[in-house]
């Protein structure tokens, strides 16, 4: 389901099963709906690639229900990933031989901005990454804000 709004906010959203096989459909629902919306293909091959690391973190590391969100606003997009399981995710700096743990450098790499919001009142957190977009015809972008009004975000510039 997407829905405008007249400042020009577009947002989609589904639940998904806490199951990590669902990853290869969170790719192609972030891949069908950012073409749909026009978006850049490099930034849409960005966010298939983020989604897929934030959605299989909250898989095999959070509790349902897990939710994804985009947004797409006139300076930039934003994908959102919540899931109800204890604890936050960090980024780990791991050797060069690590075959697992990557996903959040991953994140790091790929989006502008990314960040953490813990969830008001109860267990879980958003784990959330942003690209900016050229505004208008100037190529000066501004910032993106994801965490919306949920206090407490932890933002990664």
């Amino acid at each position: 389901m997407t829905a405008s709004t007249p400042d020009g906010l577009r947002t989609v959203g589904w639940e998904l099963p806490c199951d990590p096989a669902i990853t290869h459909e969170a790719r192609r629902m972030v891949r069908e709906t950012f073409t749909t919306w026009r978006l850049p293909f490099d930034l849409v091959d960005d966010a298939v690639l983020v989604v897929s690391e934030l959605v299989t973190n909250a898989a095999v590391y959070g509790e349902p229900p897990i939710r994804l969100s985009l947004w797409a606003m006139p300076e930039g997009v934003c994908v959102r990933v919540t899931d109800h399981g204890p604890g936050r995710p960090c980024r780990l700096d791991l050797g060069q031989d690590a075959t697992s743990g990557r996903g959040l450098a991953i994140v790091e790499a790929l989006a502008d901005q990314w960040g953490v919001i813990p969830l008001r009142d109860k267990a879980g957190k958003t784990v959330w990454a942003a690209w900016r977009l050229p505004c208008g015809r100037s190529d000066t972008p501004r910032t993106v804000d994801c965490a919306g009004p949920l206090p407490h975000s932890r933002v990664h510039a």
